[in-house]
């Protein structure tokens, strides 16, 4: 780290004794940054030492209605007391009232639960196969699937073999077939790519791990309309954009789209365990019979209850009006300090991603905002990601874009602008 930007983590912290142990046993396949969380609250986190620092993360999304919700808590609390698993040999009092709630909310009709979004993604892919197969008619094995470069769905072996970065597949071989990946946001492409053996179109609204990058206008309408012509399934992956992210219950909202399917999770767990669940029409859905799919863990009652009070709780505490409203503030506070450092501003919601001038390392500032008290990611594209619990305040998200400007400053580079 840059000894410049102040010395909030002490260089002492690189050697903490559960660090030093995480190295030891745990499979390092993450790159943490060097801080051991004890405990946090709404939008804040506390390391061992008793440094506070402020989420701008949420752990990507799912911790949206911040960190110990008391009524999140309070459901998990009480339904952990009463029932907290059967597995789905049988039926129980929590799954359907959550899953009518979820129903509703999307506007489709049927939902099949699981627990993390790559098996929400998962489901996606058998239920879009199936359906080409038993209902359009395509030769079982032939079934294809567009999805677009710079995508990121989860880490299973189908789902990176038809990712863009290579550091995802290599040496995962061999991959799946059945995929053509096209440009993001290009419908002439989709078009191109289209084939009677189509099944589905796979995206997501906007692409949260490829650097917050936001399709051109009227590409999602334009798509539901080449989807509904073709009889090809669209598919949103809201895993990350969906429950009010973006300042709508959807991001496909906000161009007046329903998709035939959507995979959501993170926050639908309401940052207390992990809650997914595949959403979609009753032509889809009814194509699964028993033994055809299914998770020891999906949709058991702790989880519905939970899913179900986290539903709740986005609509009842006006979370979906907040993030459009602060989420337009923060795009607005970061575009009127006219920083030469920064070279773009996208998203929607409080879902923003800050690309910084190839002068500025994204993820050496990333380090040196956790030092000044922030906590947050980089992803492609030299971007910083800035994405909150939508339960943030105005004068945290204000005091969090003003230590954001002054570490550019800070780390030098080009001169400010006049």
């Amino acid at each position: 780290m840059n000894a410049r930007l102040g010395t909030h983590i002490e260089s002492t912290d690189a050697q903490h004794p559960l660090i030093a142990l995480d190295h030891e046993v745990a499979a390092q396949n993450y790159a943490p940054l060097p801080i051991v969380a004890e405990r946090a609250e709404g939008a804040y986190i506390w390391d061992t030492a008793g440094r506070r620092y402020l989420d701008m993360m949420a752990a990507y999304s799912a911790v949206s209605f911040g960190h110990g919700h008391p009524r999140l808590v309070g459901a998990l609390v009480d339904q952990a007391r009463k029932l907290a698993i059967t597995s789905r040999a049988m039926h129980s009092d929590q799954l359907a009232p959550f899953l009518a709630e979820l129903t509703r909310v999307t506007g489709l009709p049927k939902a099949l639960p699981m627990n993390t979004g790559a098996e929400a993604v998962e489901t996606a892919l058998k239920a879009a196969r199936k359906w080409a197969h038993k209902v359009k008619g395509v030769a079982d094995g032939a079934q294809e699937i567009i999805v677009f470069d710079n995508n990121f769905h989860g880490r299973t072996t189908t789902v990176i073999s038809f990712s863009s970065h290579a550091s995802y597949k290599a040496g995962f071989g061999p991959l799946t077939p059945g995929f053509k990946s096209v440009p993001f946001g290009d419908i002439e492409a989709v078009r191109a790519a289209l084939t009677p053996n189509t099944a589905a179109v796979l995206f997501e609204p906007i692409q949260g791990e490829g650097g917050v990058v936001v399709p051109p206008a009227g590409f999602l309408k334009a798509l539901r309309e080449l989807c509904t012509q073709e009889r090809v399934l669209m598919i949103a992956d809201e895993i990350q954009t969906g429950m009010g992210r973006t300042g709508r219950n959807f991001a496909c909202e906000h161009e007046g789209v329903l998709p035939d399917a959507y995979c959501l999770g993170k926050t639908l767990g309401g940052g207390l365990l992990p809650v997914s669940a595949f959403v979609s029409t009753a032509e889809v859905m009814d194509l699964f019979v028993p033994g055809s799919h299914g998770s020891t863990f999906g949709g058991y009652p702790l989880a519905a209850r939970v899913g179900l009070e986290a539903l709740r709780v986005m609509q009842e505490e006006g979370l979906v009006e907040r993030s459009e409203r602060l989420g337009k503030l923060l795009r607005e506070r970061l575009a009127a300090a006219k920083h030469p450092m920064i070279t773009d501003i996208r998203g929607r919601g409080l879902m923003v991603g800050v690309q910084l001038h190839t002068s500025v390392d994204a993820h050496e500032f990333v380090e040196g905002l956790a030092e000044i008290g922030i906590i947050t990611k980089d992803t492609h594209r030299n971007t910083v990601r800035l994405s909150p619990p939508l339960v943030i305040g105005e004068r945290e998200l204000e005091w969090a874009v003003d230590r954001f400007l002054q570490l550019l400053d800070d780390m030098g580079g080009l001169p400010k602008a006049a």
